[in-house]
């Protein structure tokens, strides 16, 4: 653990040299999710291979790129790409942006994924306010010695994903004429996509969406006292009785479509956190 503090420090300390902004929100794009910080007024852009000890993207669609400016008028640090755990890296690595965010002082962290629907009256293309998750990747980022000064060694998760943060999203979308869901979300390791037989089975346990990512980064946000809000973005939708192949591309290019109104969301959330929170 002091390795891990010793490592966050000097990143840390690397990123304020590039920077004046001292971020308030958190947000980590999803795969083909990335273009949905457009609306950013960017002051800093650096790249992951850039950042002492930062992980680096191998997934397409993911930058790799730190984005640091204000959205909606609230400092924003964003993450242009995430790691996962079928890229080989360990939960703390998965984390370890996260652990970065709270160092910065960030206090909210805004996550979106790409997910598979699990809900048959879903459509291809929604976005889904996360209420609730299930951790079915058999492991988790707090294992081992825990560190007083990153969090309480067992965090309740009741309430990982903010009710607050969840309704003002909910306000956000509705006054902008955008339909969202909500529901559990469900993550595996992957990447093998799931087979019939798995869908039918996350179904059975409550989940509505499934995908590779988030969990982690929440548990850890969570034990960092950060509050969450989380939106899946809907990339085809799951029918175990008459399965349809899924590829990347095609996964991908449906999250790109929906970024914008993802953008308006996640905009308009930021707004009414710097109007409530901040001014």
């Amino acid at each position: 653990m002091q390795n891990l503090m010793q490592r966050l420090v000097e990143t840390t300390a690397f990123i304020k040299k590039k920077t004046r902004v001292a971020p308030y929100i958190g947000y980590l794009t999803g795969t083909g999710l990335g273009e949905s910080a457009q609306s950013m007024t960017i002051d800093t852009t650096v790249e992951y291979r850039d950042i002492p000890h930062f992980p680096l993207s191998t997934v397409k669609s993911h930058k790799g790129r730190m984005l640091i400016g204000k959205l909606g008028g609230c400092p924003i640090v964003t993450l242009q790409g995430r790691f996962h755990l079928y890229e080989g890296y360990s939960p703390l690595d998965v984390t370890y942006p996260i652990r970065v965010m709270q160092q910065l002082g960030v206090k909210i962290l805004l996550l979106s994924n790409a997910a598979g629907g699990l809900n048959p009256r879903f459509n291809s293309g929604d976005i889904m306010l996360i209420d609730d998750h299930i951790n079915l990747t058999a492991t988790n980022p707090l294992v081992g010695p825990n560190d007083d000064h990153l969090g309480n060694r067992f965090p309740d998760m009741s309430h990982a994903y903010h009710p607050k943060l969840i309704t003002l999203a909910e306000e956000v979308a509705q006054t902008a004429g955008i339909k969202c869901q909500k529901g559990v979300y469900v993550g595996l390791t992957g990447p093998a996509l799931e087979t019939p037989a798995e869908v039918k089975f996350l179904q059975t346990i409550g989940a509505q969406a499934v995908g590779f990512s988030t969990v982690q980064e929440v548990i850890a946000a969570v034990h960092g006292g950060l509050r969450v809000l989380g939106l899946s973005t809907i990339t085809n939708v799951h029918n175990p009785a008459d399965p349809i192949p899924a590829s990347v591309e095609e996964i991908i290019a449906v999250a790109q479509n929906a970024a914008p109104r993802l953008e308006t969301i996640l905009k308009g959330v930021a707004q009414k956190i710097y109007e409530t929170e901040i001014c």
